[in-house]
């Protein structure tokens, strides 16, 4: 059997770890396209042992970049979640942590005009339609990596990069508000009727009250994780909100067809809990709320980037569920708000406005750091 050469570039991004390529050097035609980063990653195979992949869903992430096919932009990225389970690849939303490697990987790779002490790179998200401008310091011509930047879920620090997605509201239904309500009803298995908010901004998200499936909201990824009934519940809830939402037409089909989007995430007022990494005490006063995020049917272990934009938004937008969280305890005053998540603290400056009967979406911006870890060949095995 031959051995096909790609070059590829891993780099963190975020809270996450993804395999960056660049469109010249994939397959022009879809299908072999897809076979290919399969076998980069080595899916489907829960170790992903015979490919890059990191067998978590927070590490079996594609960036695939090219040149820009709009005006307005510097470079075209294109977002993979791929499955390690089985031989699928979602491209139906985008990542925000990836997107934060997307900047510099231009800068490094040569795609963009570099300019110091900062360059500002205007991104072209395919997944959603939607720009993203991302403002990245540079050294030497090249993204710098060190700085005293601090995300939590990463150790140490790096130089700050901020990703601007004020331009992503109704980034898969077109809507800031879906449906248009602030509030809807689900009726979930073994609980009856209750409560949802949905969002889309950067991501579509399905929030709800932790309360309503008699959780505290600062559980531990290891407790919601152990919890099979509790999974399927939320997957349920997922499905259920992503027809409400018009992303798929039977909430059964959602794990099959839309995977990794909407994600879904259950809210509670700020309180004390602990860093699950660390054991760092994370004290209520630190948070304007404390969030859980479920992704790829397993909840994120920090919290995503388009996520994080989406939960800023729907605390601004009154009624919501994520707006009555923060509100129970009078905060969000400030336009950076504070999200409690499993591994510390994340912050979002969101601002929205109602216009009319409708709500826009000001402001949404977060800061990550990012560092290429890894440029060289991959060598796939043709015909396997």
């Amino acid at each position: 059997m031959e051995q096909r050469e790609t070059h590829v570039v891993i780099m963190r991004a975020g809270t996450s770890k993804g395999i960056f390529i660049k469109e010249e050097n994939l397959p022009k035609d879809q299908q072999e396209r897809d076979e290919l980063i399969l076998k980069v990653f080595g899916s489907p195979d829960v170790r992903q042992i015979d490919g890059l992949g990191g067998a978590d869903p927070l590490t079996s992430k594609l960036a695939i970049i090219g040149p820009a096919t709009r005006e307005d932009a510097d470079i075209d990225y294109t977002f993979a979640q791929v499955s390690y389970v089985a031989p699928k690849i979602d491209y139906s939303g985008n990542c925000g942590n990836i997107s934060a490697g997307v900047g510099p990987f231009a800068v490094d790779q040569g795609l963009v005009k570099v300019e110091e002490p900062y360059t500002t790179v205007r991104v072209n998200n395919t997944n959603t339609g939607k720009i993203l401008v991302e403002r990245v310091e540079v050294e030497n011509g090249k993204a710098k990596v060190t700085g005293d930047y601090s995300i939590a879920g990463v150790p140490g620090t790096g130089s700050e990069i901020t990703i601007d997605f004020s331009d992503t509201a109704g980034s898969s239904t077109g809507k800031l508000l879906p449906t248009g309500n602030t509030i809807d009803k689900i009726d979930v298995t073994g609980y009856g009727e209750i409560e949802v908010s949905l969002v889309d901004a950067a991501n579509p998200v399905v929030f709800l009250r932790a309360k309503d499936l008699n959780l505290t909201g600062i559980e531990t990824p290891s407790q919601i994780d152990e919890n099979k009934k509790l999974l399927a519940t939320l997957e349920e809830i997922r499905g259920k909100g992503a027809v409400l939402m018009g992303l798929v037409s039977d909430w059964k089909d959602a794990v099959k067809e839309i995977p990794a989007f909407p994600m879904i995430a259950f809210i509670s007022p700020a309180q004390d809990y602990s860093d699950f990494t660390k054991g760092k005490k994370i004290n209520e006063n630190d948070t304007d709320f404390v969030s859980r995020l479920m992704f790829m049917q397993v909840v994120h272990k920090t919290y995503a980037g388009t996520a994080t934009i989406c939960t800023g938004a729907a605390a601004r937008i009154e009624g919501t569920i994520v707006n009555e969280a923060m509100n129970a305890k009078n905060r969000g005053k400030d336009s950076v708000l504070r999200i409690g998540h499993p591994a510390g603290v994340i912050t979002v400056d969101a601002l929205a406005s109602k216009v009319g009967d409708a709500w826009k979406l000001n402001k949404a911006a977060i800061s990550r750091t990012a560092r290429k870890i890894m440029e060289g060949t991959c060598y796939t095995v043709e015909g396997r």
